[in-house]
């Protein structure tokens, strides 16, 4: 089972619509997938519309117990084939700053749990919807997860936003999950024809480089249509729809192409030699020397620069 963890700074970025989005996509592709609601909004549980259950997700990262797990996991309306663990408003009470907790490897274990009882019929892909803060609730998914996909919106605050968030994953994956790797920088809420935007991802994609998912989300009504709704954005009938659905699919495709790469790249990292990202096609911004100011954030650089020799 491969574990993303979907994540942000600020609310209103689109990351529970992203998270839906990646479950969109494994239903039509038929990955077996479960989505975690660590938001205390639970705006993904409402819009999975699973029925009622006796637990939460706040009582597994209390009681990370089998019998707990499964009080507090149920069938979405969207189908049989993606589950959730419910969330609750309760969670807030879990998100408390600071990195000490006695909860923290709470969510790794729950899943190890649930991954050891459904040996018979395991999921393939884990999303988890993380709150929008780096809180405890966050740090509890990154010590859970294999990668890491930050959403941001093409604004004057996107660059220091995914600075903070990339050097939070890498402080998790030096400190307590070192398989843990980013996933990537996926720019949400894309209006085409603005320049404002265009010249947001290029700056993000100047800072950092091929972590830029090369696909962005346009901003189309279509998405609050189908969340409203409770219909996976793959099954409204729309054009705005079917556009959000294709760049679902290739987001989709690059985390299911990291879970199998994961393992060779950390045999070569572990060797000493340098990870890469992997190309993306051209944004505006990108091309040569467009990495140059990685220099400026360390922590991510090993991910972000291009491959030499």
């Amino acid at each position: 089972m491969h574990t993303v963890a979907v994540l942000s700074l600020k609310g209103g970025v689109g990351k529970t619509t992203v998270a839906l989005g990646i479950a969109s996509a494994a239903l039509r592709r038929g990955v077996r997938a479960l989505v975690g609601d660590l938001d205390p909004q639970g705006n993904a549980t409402a819009s999975l519309d699973p029925p009622m259950t006796e637990s939460t997700l706040a009582d597994v990262l209390e009681t990370p117990r089998l019998a707990v797990i499964n009080e507090a996991l149920a069938p979405s309306a969207w189908s049989d084939s993606l589950d959730v663990l419910v969330g609750s408003e309760e969670l807030e009470l879990l998100n408390e700053p600071g990195p000490e907790s006695r909860r923290m490897d709470n969510l790794a274990r729950a899943l190890d749990e649930l991954r050891a009882a459904r040996e018979d019929d395991p999921y393939e892909l884990a999303i988890l919807d993380c709150p929008p803060s780096l809180g405890r609730l966050t740090r509890s998914a990154l010590m859970a997860a294999d990668t890491a996909l930050l959403v941001t919106e093409p604004t004057m605050y996107a660059v220091a936003g995914a600075e903070r968030a990339l050097e939070a994953i890498e402080t998790v994956r030096e400190e307590q999950n070192p398989r843990l790797r980013p996933a990537g920088v996926l720019v949400n809420k894309l209006r085409a024809r603005s320049y404002e935007h265009q010249y947001r991802i290029a700056e993000l994609r100047e800072s950092f480089g091929r972590l830029v998912m090369p696909t962005a989300i346009p901003d189309r009504l279509a998405i609050q249509q189908a969340q409203g709704a409770c219909t996976p954005i793959h099954e409204w009938k729309s054009p705005g729809a079917q556009e959000i659905a294709l760049t679902f699919n290739m987001v989709l495709a690059k985390i299911l192409r990291s879970s199998r790469a994961g393992r060779h790249r950390l045999d070569h990292t572990e060797s000493g030699e340098l990870e890469t990202a992997e190309q993306a096609p051209d944004y505006p911004g990108s091309g040569p020397g467009q990495n140059e100011t990685t220099s400026q954030f360390p922590a991510i650089r090993q991910y972000a620069e291009p491959e030499t020799g």
